[in-house]
């Protein structure tokens, strides 16, 4: 199978702890700390590569976090190509809370990138590109990055090969249009993309079919948390419910829900059986600290406890 080759420009070092009690104005004693190599398609490659699929990742890199972020990366041997930036790599920073069992997320900006930064990238790509069977561009774009670089990269793919994104806002919305396979937002997401509330799975999967149909995109998945997610494309609209689990950590669910749905496509399975492995990928990411992810062992057995049922 081609490799699933995954864009990253804005990512991170996502350093995650736990503290007693997370309160104001106090030292807060943390433990149990962990680095993990973040940003959407770092993420995705990550899981891509615990299912031996062959994956390649490219992501900007810069400065001394840069530096962990790429030794985390190569520790998991996930093949890349590192586009050095002037600027600094991010951490972002979870602190689970013992008394209530609540994660607190912090999301720094990150560095801003050149033009000629951005080039580079976009270049990257394409070389990496010219054999890929999967294009995932993943994650939100550095700061003042131009709106429409989803589009840049879009542009630069060579042709006939199925792009996936997953990021939100003015930078998703600048970047439908044709060439785009496949979106990934949160029913918040969507709300933002669409304009309008969204209330329920009537209307979820209503928005979805609109812009399957306008063109904007061949499929999008709409991920709901506890409450499953969506697959809508041309003639079919399908409903996962997800497994009910005690979760650990939210964060990377959607990542993996991503990386198991790609997987699945560019393997030739049916819609249903997509969102299914999709879906039980999310839910195995809950169970893991950290920026974990999901693990092939929790993946097949959550899967056998996801309903899927069409719209």
């Amino acid at each position: 199978m081609s490799p699933i080759v995954t864009l990253t420009l804005n990512p991170a070092v996502d350093v995650s702890s736990r503290a007693a009690q997370v309160v104001p104005g106090h030292k807060l004693r943390c433990h149990d700390v962990r680095h993990d190599a973040g940003g959407g398609g770092i993420n995705v490659a990550r899981v891509l590569r615990r299912f031996g699929t062959d994956t390649h990742a490219v992501f900007t890199c810069g400065g001394p976090t840069g530096n962990l972020l790429e030794r985390l990366v190569r520790h998991e041997e996930v093949p890349c190509t590192v586009v050095q930036i002037a600027g600094d790599t991010r951490e972002d920073f979870a602190v689970s809370s013992e008394d209530n069992g609540m994660q607190y997320r912090f999301v720094l900006p990150g560095p801003e990138l050149s033009a000629f930064e951005l080039d580079t990238c976009l270049s990257a790509l394409a070389r990496a590109a010219s054999t890929a069977g999967y294009v995932v561009a993943s994650g939100s774009l550095p700061p003042d990055a131009p709106i429409d670089s989803y589009r840049r990269v879009c542009a630069a793919l060579p042709k006939g090969i199925p792009f996936a994104l997953d990021t939100s806002g003015d930078a998703l919305r600048h970047a439908l249009g044709p060439g785009l396979t496949l979106i990934k937002p949160s029913r918040r997401e969507l709300e933002q993309l669409t304009g309008t509330a969204l209330p329920d799975r009537t209307a979820l999967s209503q928005a979805a079919r609109r812009l399957v149909e306008q063109r904007n995109t061949e499929m999008v998945a709409v991920t709901l948390g506890e409450d499953g997610a969506l697959l809508v494309g041309r003639g079919f609209s399908l409903e996962a419910t997800a497994p009910t689990i005690d979760p650990i950590s939210t964060i990377g669910a959607g990542d993996s829900f991503l990386a198991l749905l790609v997987l699945s496509l560019s393997e030739g399975r049916s819609p249903t059986a997509a969102l299914r492995r999709a879906t039980a990928a999310g839910s195995a990411a809950l169970l893991s600290s950290g920026t974990a992810l999901c693990h092939p062992a929790q993946v097949d057995e959550l899967a056998a406890r996801v309903e899927i049922r069409s719209l």
